[in-house]
Formats: C-alpha cells, structure tokens, sequence
C-alpha cells in the first residue's frame, strides 16, 4: 500500500502542483497560490496554464523557509502573553 507522503525518493525529478502538495503535506490551491505569486519556484511551459516544479528546487526552498521552534522568539512570547511591546 501507498503511503499518502511519498518520500522524495519516489517522486520524479519534474512534479505537478498536485506532487508538490502532497510532497509538502499543502493544499493543492495553495500550492497554486504560492506558485503564482512567485513565492514557491515553478515554471511553466510556453502557452501553458499548469505548473512545473523541479522537486530539487521545491526541497532547497523548503530548507530555506526559517523554523520557529518550540520557544519562539520575544514577539511571540509577548503575544502569547498579550503584550504588544
């Protein structure tokens, strides 16, 4: 059986919007969104109206996205908090 989150081993070197959202655990329309708003890297054919994702690319953009851990920094403390400051 077919795990819902393939791994990036099983997926090929191009994918579809629908690969990328299952690759990132997305909404397949955010997925979407991202793309076209140039926040996720895709492309598309002359013509097209679908996007492409080289998984490569898809894999370095998400290590490039910052972490927020368990603590937080200060904002999100303060907000937490209900502070403003």
């Amino acid at each position: 059986m077919a795990s819902e989150n393939p791994s990036d081993r099983d997926l090929p070197t191009v994918l579809d919007a629908a690969q990328v959202a299952r690759l990132l655990n997305l909404n397949l329309d955010y997925v979407r969104k991202l793309s076209r708003e140039g926040v996720l890297p895709a492309h598309r054919l002359p013509g097209g109206r679908t996007f492409r994702y080289f998984k490569d690319e898809v894999l370095d953009w998400l290590r490039a996205q910052p972490v927020h851990g368990d603590e937080g920094d200060e904002a999100d403390q303060r907000r937490a908090k209900g502070g403003r400051r």
